[in-house]
């Protein structure tokens, strides 16, 4: 299991701000913030990995085609919060890449919506089996 990933962005104060409206409806709550960092872990205590994000001393723009990360994917418990996450993409005007669907091409059953956080970084929702 991993236990974080740490993601460089352009302006942290922006990406603060749009984490913290976005983390929680993917099950995450902030307990770091300072000047150089903030942080994010799985929310009420549960087992998972954190996330981090770090002011990029190089302000060259993300692209998912160089080595590093390609999309950060967040498992979520419904297709129903899959649908609240791109509501709120929506909401904040965020490129959507794919709107929710299921994805025949990857291994049953996959709902998902693609779209890009304000620094082009591509993130996913994903729910492989319905709780609901």
């Amino acid at each position: 299991m991993l236990g974080h990933i740490g993601l460089n962005v352009a302006d942290l104060a922006q990406a603060q701000a749009y984490y913290d409206a976005l983390l929680p409806l993917l099950g995450f709550e902030r307990f770091l913030a300072a000047d150089d960092q903030c942080a994010y872990k799985p929310a009420g205590g549960k087992p998972g990995t954190y996330l981090f994000l770090y002011p990029a001393a190089d302000p060259t723009p993300y692209s998912p085609d160089k080595t590093g990360l390609q999309h950060l994917a967040f498992m979520v418990r419904s297709r129903g919060d899959v649908d609240l996450v791109h509501r709120h993409v929506l909401s904040v005007s965020g490129e959507v890449i794919h709107p929710p669907r299921v994805f025949p091409e990857y291994p049953p059953p996959y709902y998902a919506t693609f779209w890009l956080d304000p620094f082009g970084i591509m993130l996913e929702a994903v729910c492989h089996h319905d709780r609901d």
